[in-house]
């Protein structure tokens, strides 16, 4: 193994399992609290995880859980002033929302994060979110990910639409932004176009961590692709970025086994098999299977069935099982999301265009 690999782990709610609310260590109405968001990010930085991600959606969650979440932006921002080395990855639609707003946003975050913000890219296929925000649906898959390209290319060119010393913040002169350091993106999509300068500087980190799913994004517009597969052997593969591995997991706790957890839940709502690989079973088991998945990907995104139960035991049976051999290591404190995940902090691609331009002059 050339590096060790990255954890990461899904946070929203009260776990993966739809009935998992029904297992939780706390009253119902803590869940969409303040509170709740700073325990779970603590005890996952503390964890040594890398990166935590923030499901979300343009409708309210549907089925037997909770019926409604705290935005994930609004989260991950909250998370950042309470860790100092976890990274921090909403989910934001890509479907009906306005990509000059989703790039502020995000550049707000890593500004909160002090470089530690990524993106969860993701579509939206259902026609309600169309009839709930008064837009014209958006059908089909290619449509779906031709408006994903189009937003996430907005997004990097508006974060490059500030080189990196263009606020100057000269007090004595009252001068704030040199101008000439400030450019219009000029983008022109098939439904939409953008003009930009972006109305927030520079991210600290450049450009933001892009994560997707594997087949939403071009080749080069992600930086991670998340995976699918229900063996190791499925998830084996390549991609110009880094790749990282879906894995649902179920543990056995010290009071009971993962199959009596699952039994108690399923009794309410059934947790259906879908493409992902899935875990049940003792700690030691899911430490054989990360170190396995280390050989075919290059990180793992853990969505534990019920977060109250399975993240203790990530943190006390799994994760230092993992450091010790060396299958996975902790985030240093003070490095960026960029610089952890082995990613290169880009320069803005208005400023080589003007470094190559004088260059031949």
């Amino acid at each position: 193994m050339s590096r060790p690999l990255y954890l990461a782990v899904e946070l929203d709610g009260e776990g993966a399992h739809p009935a998992a609310w029904r297992r939780a260590s706390h009253a119902p109405a803590a869940l969409l609290t303040p509170e709740r968001v700073r325990a779970l990010a603590q005890v996952a930085e503390n964890a040594g995880v890398t990166l935590a991600t923030f499901d979300d959606s343009l409708l309210p969650p549907g089925g037997v859980g909770p019926v409604g979440r705290i935005g994930a932006v609004e989260r991950a921002a909250f998370a950042a002033v309470h860790t100092s080395v976890l990274g921090l990855a909403p989910v934001v639609s890509t479907t009906y929302s306005e990509p000059f707003h989703v790039s502020s946003q995000l550049a707000s975050l890593d500004f909160a994060a002090a470089g530690r913000a990524a993106w969860l890219v993701a579509a939206t296929d259902d026609p309600a979110a169309a009839r709930a925000l008064g837009r014209p649906v958006v059908e089909g898959g290619a449509a779906l990910r031709r408006e994903a390209r189009d937003a996430v290319r907005v997004a990097r060119d508006l974060w490059d639409s500030w080189e990196d010393d263009a606020a100057v913040r000269d007090v004595d002169t009252g001068r704030y932004l040199d101008r000439d350091k400030l450019h219009y993106i000029d983008f022109v999509g098939e439904t939409y176009s953008v003009k930009g300068p972006a109305i927030v500087p520079r991210p600290p980190q450049g450009q933001l961590v892009v994560l997707a799913p594997a087949g939403l994004l071009p080749e080069g517009l992600a930086d991670v692709e998340l995976v699918e597969g229900r063996s190791v052997a499925e998830l084996a593969g390549a991609g110009a970025g880094l790749r990282f591995a879906e894995l649902e997991i179920a543990l056995d706790t010290p009071a009971h086994t993962a199959a009596e957890r699952l039994a108690d839940l399923n009794r309410h709502a059934p947790w259906p098999g879908g493409p992902r690989l899935r875990y049940t079973g003792p700690p030691a088991g899911l430490v054989a299977l990360v170190e396995e998945l280390a050989g075919v990907v290059d990180g793992v995104r853990l969505r534990p069935a019920v977060l109250d139960e399975d993240l203790p035991e990530l943190s006390a049976r799994v994760l230092p099982a993992l450091f010790r051999s060396g299958t996975a290591a902790r985030p240093r404190p003070g490095a960026s999301l960029r610089s952890t995940l082995g990613l290169s902090r880009p320069a803005s691609r208005f400023a080589r265009h003007l470094t190559s331009v004088e260059g031949t002059a």
